[in-house]
């Protein structure tokens, strides 16, 4: 993921900061607790192509 377009993108639903998941290939939306895909180095940021984070799950440092 390109460090200066991770600068720029925020959530398409709170405009909050994301936070780029590299193991996972998603971006992480720790507000809204919603992981956007990134799909060939491509970041989806449609809300109904992301997943809802489990409670238990991690949301980043």
């Amino acid at each position: 993921m390109d460090a200066k377009l991770l600068e720029i993108l925020v959530c398409p639903i709170c405009k909050g900061p994301l936070h780029y998941a590299k193991a996972r290939q998603e971006l992480i939306c720790r507000g809204d607790r919603l992981a956007f895909p990134v799909r060939d180095g491509i970041p989806v940021m449609l809300e109904g192509e992301a997943r809802e984070l489990a409670p238990e799950e991690e949301v980043g440092a």
